[in-house]
């Protein structure tokens, strides 16, 4: 399965990295979001939209108002991928250490 890169994207943004890391501290409204951020509330509700898309988030319902929380599905799919990424580093450094040492003897 290749690797949906949304995400990356989606966090690319300072601002959207500030929203993702307010949420993953625990789940918040866009009330919430607003206090804690120099940007306006439309703005805040635009950043939640791409991280939504970007399947980082998930909003739940709560009264007239929804609280974002952290997308354990999405967020695996990264680390997943951000895991293979270092498997094969680790793979082609110790294929690079082998070839030196033949080179040596």
């Amino acid at each position: 399965m290749a690797y949906d890169y949304r995400q990356m994207v989606a966090l690319a943004d300072p601002t959207r990295r500030r929203v993702f890391e307010l949420i993953a501290q625990r789940p918040r409204s866009v009330a919430e979001l607003t206090h804690s951020l120099p940007v306006s509330q439309p703005a805040v509700s635009q950043h939640l939209k791409v991280l939504r898309y970007a399947n980082l988030v998930q909003a739940e319902a709560r009264g007239a108002s929804n609280v974002y929380h952290i997308d354990p599905q999405g967020l695996g799919e990264m680390r997943a991928w951000l895991d293979s990424m270092w498997t094969d580093a680790l793979g082609s450094f110790r294929e690079a250490i082998s070839k030196s040492k033949e080179t040596k003897e």
